[in-house]
């Protein structure tokens, strides 16, 4: 991805602060410390690419690639206030990512897309990253429409505000409908409906990280000759069990069930909107609760699916935190994701500068 964006005409500026791996909802490690949040410096600015969103919502760089295996480009554009957009599985190379091609059942979990404050600057990034680069075996040559030809008057959307597994605050809420009144003033048929099959999405895509003993994530940790390991990732680690072959065989056709129920659901629909975690930005050391009890399977569960899903800003919580709302759409339809996202930009506000 760099060397593409090099190509054409990008300036690298840096690498920004992950947590270990990029895996984990908060950007704290050993070797460079905490990020936080420019609204509120108390805060999370998300993770795994809270670094990332970080620089981008205070003006420090105009975009940044972040990668996604369970919320890592949409949470930390939920926390900062920005736009970001995690592609189709199989749409973006993840060649030279900590997290790499090639993890078997995992391989459809993390995929690597922009991060901007603008959605315009998204659809000028998507295209120059995308499609195969002849190593990573996952990546289809499938052609990227065009968001300005999309007819929002076209499309039908499902709106929920509460996946039956945690629901979000009052707030959060509230964004999700004045983005969906949005839409219904723009033309598209808008309905309330949720996928019965996302009340178990957390729960499968738990059991798929785990279901080695997370065997996996030590053999990264090997292979970067990582030997300390900052608390959290510790903790993590120690207590997982792997499960028996039988288990992990039923387990894999579960979610085989899992998408295709969604996909039926998505037959009817060209969008989905709905909230993109339970919260807003966390107060720093909290997000691992958060995560276990689910808040973020609101987007857990389209890593698990491969779909596409981009975030934009739809309103302010009472703390003064940026809210973010979620385009997930049909598979390989970033087009229209990012159609949607830059109408709902354009009438409820999106990226607003930080006052620290």
């Amino acid at each position: 991805m760099v060397a593409r964006l090099r190509a054409a005409g990008a300036i690298l500026l840096g690498k920004t602060n992950t947590p270990e791996l990029t895996l984990g909802g908060e950007t704290d490690n050993l070797i460079y410390g905490r990020t936080n949040n420019p609204y509120d410096l108390s805060r999370t600015p998300g993770g795994s690419s809270g670094g990332a969103a970080a620089i981008v919502a205070a003006g420090g760089a105009p975009f940044d690639i972040g990668s996604d295996t369970a919320a890592s480009i949409r949470w930390p554009a939920h926390c900062c206030g920005i736009a970001g957009i995690k592609p189709t599985a199989g749409r973006v190379p993840r060649t030279g990512h900590i997290i790499p091609f090639g993890l078997g059942t995992r391989d459809l979990l993390t995929q690597n897309g922009p991060m901007a404050r603008f959605v315009e600057d998204l659809s000028l990034i998507l295209p120059i990253i995308c499609g195969p680069d002849w190593q990573d075996p996952a990546i289809v040559p499938m052609s990227l429409g065009d968001p300005a030809v999309v007819e929002l008057k076209q499309l039908r959307a499902a709106v929920h505000t509460d996946n039956g597994i945690v629901t979000p605050t009052a707030a959060i809420q509230d964004a999700v409908r004045r983005a969906a009144h949005a839409l219904t003033d723009a033309g598209m048929a808008v309905e309330e409906a949720c996928p019965r099959a996302l009340a178990r999405s957390h729960t499968l895509a738990a059991a798929l990280a785990s279901a080695d003993g997370r065997a996996w994530v030590q053999r990264l940790l090997d292979n970067a000759g990582t030997t300390e390991v900052h608390p959290w990732r510790a903790a993590n680690l120690s207590p997982a069990q792997g499960m028996s072959v039988a288990e992990f065989t039923a387990l894999l056709e579960e979610i085989d069930q899992f998408r295709s129920e969604m996909l039926t659901f998505m037959e009817h629909y060209d969008v989905i909107l709905c909230p993109v975690n339970a919260l807003p930005a966390l107060p720093h050391g909290t997000w691992g609760d958060a995560f276990r009890q689910g808040a973020f399977s609101y987007t857990q569960a389209y890593n698990v699916t491969g779909w596409p899903g981009a975030v934009v800003r739809g309103g302010t919580s009472p703390e003064g935190l940026p809210i973010g709302v979620q385009i997930v759409t049909r598979p390989w339809r970033e087009d229209v994701a990012l159609a949607v996202a830059q109408y709902l930009e354009g009438v409820l506000g999106g990226w607003q500068q930080p006052s620290l």
